[in-house]
């Protein structure tokens, strides 16, 4: 895979988008004392190349009703189970997050419910998916660290 070259100006921009990524490409060009155009081209070449994918919204679970987090720990029969179980899994809406893993579980996920007897409903229907021998559950008392943007900051600042 080639790594895609970009500039003080691009740093500049995905700077300021990964803040909020609705900031208007207008207030970028004034900041960066550049025109609006080119902000959309060099975006565009961006998305273009796949270093921007897309745009997220985050949501305040909390004030949803879904402040419930769980991590689940899966322990499969056989490991060539493993694509099946992450296809039913991503039939669970509430299963937000999962990886394959090396270690104790095969497959790692978090959940997110509206409170305990909620979770313990979701992992029953973890606990159903045929492949799935046991699994090893999780209670997130409090979500600490979820910060993103610190990560993308210092890889931009790297590059």
């Amino acid at each position: 895979m080639t790594k895609v070259k970009l500039d003080e100006i691009d740093h500049q921009i995905l700077d300021m988008l990964i803040d909020n990524t609705r900031t208007p490409f207008t207030d970028i060009a004034k900041k960066l004392l550049i025109s609006a155009g080119t902000v959309h081209v060099r975006v565009k070449k961006m998305e273009e190349a796949g270093i921007i994918q897309g745009s997220s919204l985050t949501l305040d679970y909390v004030k949803l009703g879904y402040s419930f987090i769980a991590y689940v720990g899966i322990f499969l029969e056989k490991t060539h189970q493993t694509k099946f179980v992450l296809e039913r899994l991503a039939g669970i809406p509430y299963v937000t997050v999962a990886h394959i893993t090396t270690g104790k579980f095969n497959i790692f996920c978090k959940i997110r419910a509206r409170d305990t007897h909620h979770a313990k409903n979701i992992i029953f229907k973890i606990d159903d998916i045929d492949g799935i021998s046991r699994t090893e559950t999780m209670i997130s008392l409090e979500e600490s660290i979820n910060d993103k943007k610190r990560l993308m900051h210092t890889i931009f600042n790297e590059l």
